[in-house]
């Protein structure tokens, strides 16, 4: 071990150049059923007045996960929403101003719990339709369109074979807005009959149904004990 300790003590730090890192945050969630993500209008260069993915860099004391926190507070003004590590762009050129990393972070938020406003660093903050960014020629700051497509694929994918429809939805919930839900994330119609076979292991009735809407009032249902939604 004491050679170990002296190696560190006379190791040259600025030998070899280092890259900054930061975190880039896909919060997506489903209003008017419709995908939608959170983007800022940058109010700083490069890319200024450009939309963006909220995003900060990671300071030298900071774990990657509370640059993460952080970040969408500061630039969104969102709080308490949970977030798992997406994917990591290293590509040489991705910003104009030096070699920088990103970690790219994804949030599936209910839009009860997304309160936005605007922050540091950005003029304006919003949610956005992901199908049209993603199929118009609207430009984003930086590498940030083909960030969010890699999320959007990432959200098809897992709703496949996880659970994570039921982030979107309130702790009670009809099988019709669970339905609507599954079809938003995959993007296609599911067979109502094959859906509910597919479902209903992961779902227990409440014994209430809906009631003093224009349709037939439907069974409310919740997630099923031990049922882990990942």
């Amino acid at each position: 071990m004491s050679g170990e300790k002296e190696y560190l003590k006379s190791y040259d730090k600025e030998m070899y150049e280092k890259p900054s890192v930061t975190v880039d945050l896909l919060v997506f969630t489903i209003v008017d059923d419709r995908l939608k993500i959170v983007l800022v209008k940058r109010e700083e260069y490069p890319f200024k007045d450009m939309l963006a993915l909220p995003g900060v860099f990671v300071n030298i004391d900071e774990t990657l996960d509370g640059a993460a926190k952080r970040g969408i507070k500061e630039e969104a003004g969102i709080t308490d929403i949970y977030f798992e590590q997406l994917y990591t762009w290293g590509d040489v050129n991705r910003d104009p101003r030096m070699r920088i990393i990103s970690v790219s972070y994804l949030s599936l938020t209910p839009s009860e719990k997304i309160q936005l406003s605007i922050g540091q660093r950005t003029s304006s903050v919003e949610l956005y339709d992901v199908e049209e960014l993603l199929t118009s020629d609207a430009k984003l700051a930086f590498d940030h369109k083909k960030i969010i497509e890699y999320g959007r694929e990432r959200i098809k994918n897992k709703t496949e074979y996880t659970q994570i429809a039921f982030e979107f939805l309130e702790e009670e919930f009809t099988l019709p807005q669970l339905q609507k839900v599954y079809e938003i994330l995959l993007g296609k119609s599911l067979h109502k009959a094959n859906f509910r076979r597919k479902v209903m292991p992961m779902v227990e009735e409440t014994e209430r149904m809906t009631m003093g809407d224009a349709h037939r009032p439907s069974k409310i249902y919740r997630v099923k004990e031990n049922t882990i939604v990942v």
